[in-house]
């Protein structure tokens, strides 16, 4: 592969993988945890945008209800993760990287 044809693909890379992420900033997902207690809408560039605690979450403890918040955000964050890795294989397919 010739210089020239790795930096057309390079900038094929480049523009597929910014596609993919400003896709990403769209995407929502939710974790969850205590049975619905608390619910945490993250985007797939793990944003947060809404919380949501019902009444009984808030009839913990604060360590329970810390730990509960916590449960919420690390199931969004698989989630997303999960999102996030299939959007970057799907940017990144068919490109042959030189390593």
């Amino acid at each position: 592969m010739d210089l020239n044809e790795m930096m057309a693909q390079a900038k094929d890379l480049q523009a597929r993988v910014g596609a993919a992420q400003d896709a990403l900033a769209d995407v929502r997902v939710k974790g969850l945890a205590g049975n619905g207690a608390c619910i945490i809408e993250m985007t797939g560039k793990y944003d947060i945008v809404n919380v949501i605690l019902s009444n009984d979450a808030m009839k913990n403890t604060p360590e329970n209800l810390a730990k509960i918040v916590l449960d919420a955000l690390h199931d969004a964050k698989a989630k997303a993760d999960v999102i996030i890795d299939k959007a970057m294989t799907d940017a990144t397919h068919g490109i042959e990287l030189p390593f």
